[in-house]
């Protein structure tokens, strides 16, 4: 590797990555400047330039094989370039490629890192070939294994735009005996409610105590402030928790389908019916561009700002 601080020089100065600093750097023989020229021949730079723009745009990619299955998140400035068929097909490739990834610890730089399936370079260098093709900011956002081994895992995608592409995605894993017909039509149902729905949560005990905690401060304030007594106050705490689990937890949410039963009800009367136990084992759920500040543009001011220059 070059002088590791040549290369945080030549970071700060272009906005690459480390490793097209180095490698910059390893082929211009540590010269600095050869090594911006270098960078920018290879639309590495111009690239990076792009990087400071907001990315809430894009698809969710899913893919199952066999007991494991895949769901990636990339983004793009624009739902015009979401809609690109070469954006499109970079990925599906994408997504197909995670399939090899091991983990879910760092699963952002594992996949960047591999080979794509159908193509000879690693994810990383296509995606910057494809920023500078596309001409918009691109980020490969974030991404998830979910692994069953003798179970089944659903997939299901909402504002679906082809195969395997959507704007909000969720994989469904689940243990049963069952018909796998059966289970498959079962699972979908479940899946959609998760995408409408949108729990925080699988079960009561996977709540974050720490986020439990507060909430009870909250409600507890909010309450005393009724002036009602401490032993009414506690009811009312309970009652409020109650309707909080309701609110982000899978199983105590009402069936969006059958809105007079929670999921949990659903699951016991769909165990009836198959004649064996039926366990929703875990889920995944991404909805493009959750958590990100949308830019609000106004393209006349922009205009004028440029035409006052």
């Amino acid at each position: 590797m070059a002088n590791l601080a040549l290369i945080k020089k030549l970071r700060e100065s272009t906005g690459c990555g480390i490793g097209d600093c180095n490698k910059a750097l390893a082929e211009c023989g540590d010269d600095f400047e050869k090594s911006i020229d270098w960078l920018r021949k290879k639309g590495l730079s111009s690239a990076a330039k792009k990087s400071s723009r907001v990315t809430t745009e894009g698809l969710i990619g899913l893919m199952v094989k066999d007991n494991k299955a895949v769901i990636v998140e990339v983004n793009s400035e624009t739902d015009f370039v979401a809609r690109n068929d070469k954006f499109q097909t970079f990925v599906k490739n994408i997504t197909e490629t995670s399939l090899e990834v091991k983990s879910n610890d760092n699963f952002v730089e594992e996949l960047k890192a591999l080979k794509l399936k159908n193509g000879t370079k690693i994810v990383g260098e296509e995606l910057t070939d494809n920023i500078g093709v596309i001409g918009e900011n691109l980020q490969l956002r974030r991404g998830k294994v979910l692994e069953n081994d003798g179970g089944i895992i659903i997939t299901y995608l909402h504002n679906k735009v082809s195969d395997n592409l959507g704007k909000i995605g969720v994989l469904l894993s689940i243990k049963s005996d069952a018909d796998k017909e059966k289970l498959q039509e079962f699972g979908k149902k479940i899946a959609m409610h998760i995408a409408a729905a949108k729990p925080e949560f699988l079960t009561k005990d996977k709540v974050d105590p720490a986020r439990l905690t507060r909430e009870r401060e909250v409600l507890a304030e909010q309450t005393r402030q009724s002036g009602k007594p401490e032993n009414i106050i506690e009811k009312m705490i309970e009652g409020r928790i109650r309707k909080y689990y309701e609110d982000v937890v899978l199983l105590d949410q009402f069936f969006v389908m059958e809105d007079k039963k929670k999921v949990s009800a659903v699951v016991a009367d769909f165990e009836k019916e198959v004649g064996t136990s039926v366990e929703l084992k875990d889920y995944i759920l991404y909805v493009l561009g959750e958590g990100l500040e949308k830019r609000e543009d106004n393209f006349a001011q922009e205009v004028a700002s440029m035409t006052q220059k």
